[in-house]
């Protein structure tokens, strides 16, 4: 009972945190750019409610207002291409959507149009990683089923759900999901846990039992476990071997 009242606890401390946009303590520009290489359109639509030039932090590159901010546009498209690269994007075509967009924002000849373009270019990034993400699935039950997973990492996962959702048997869904993606459902659920809380590692201030807690382990002790079976190392190690080399 207890146990349960905790597990309740840390689920709404989970959903405060996501009402302030879920990964507050991250960095909102890798926040941004982890959710394009993704493919997540529902998420990334979410932070281009704000304009480009309205956002707030941005150095100054340039005293000339506009000049900034294309300054600032190639930086992002420069960022984009390598981040969508590293999700599976071929280098030719991620260098070549940059340079069609940083050729265009020279063209720009106001902030309005600047961020309409910015909005134009993630659009396309995000929507071709989409695509590559689900290239190889030919169901709708296994999107479904994907989409689903994503949606729901904080909390426990199990095949009844997904299969529920997906409106088909538990039967069916597994067989269907190996032969589209190559591992089982749960297979898939863990490692997309796991790759959420090695963003987490590298970007939040999260401790490993909140990180644990918020992705909905059982334990902390099995989250250790299942997070070394696919990375290869403890949390913690994995912690150490990405912080940044101290400046002196």
């Amino acid at each position: 009972m207890t146990e349960d009242l905790n597990r309740e606890l840390i689920y709404k401390e989970y959903l405060m945190r996501e009402n302030y946009v879920f990964h507050a303590p991250y960095n909102p520009e890798m926040e941004f750019y982890e959710l394009v290489m993704s493919g997540n359109k529902k998420k990334v639509e979410e932070l281009l409610i704000e304009d480009f030039c309205d956002k707030k932090g941005l150095g100054i590159l340039s005293e000339n207002a506009v000049n900034n901010f294309r300054y600032h546009f190639v930086i992002t498209a420069a960022m984009l291409s390598r981040y969508c690269i590293e999700g599976g994007m071929e280098h030719e075509k991620a260098y070549n959507l940059s340079d069609l967009y940083i050729s265009r924002v020279d063209k720009c000849r106001n902030l309005k149009e600047i961020s309409e373009l910015h909005k134009k270019m993630v659009r396309e990034y995000v929507r071709r990683m989409s695509d590559i993400k689900t290239k190889k699935v030919y169901s709708k039950h296994v999107i479904t089923s994907i989409n689903y997973i994503y949606d729901h990492l904080h909390e426990r996962i199990t095949l009844e759900n997904v299969a529920r959702e997906s409106n088909i048997s538990e039967a069916y869904l597994s067989r269907l999901f190996k032969e589209e993606m190559g591992m089982s459902v749960s297979e898939y659920i863990s490692r997309k846990k796991i790759e959420t809380a090695r963003n987490m590692i590298e970007y939040s201030d999260y401790s490993f039992a909140e990180i644990s807690n918020i992705l909905a382990f059982p334990s902390q002790s099995y989250f250790v476990k299942v997070f070394k079976k696919y990375e290869g190392v403890t949390p913690g190690k994995y912690q150490s071997d990405h912080l940044p080399s101290a400046i002196i």
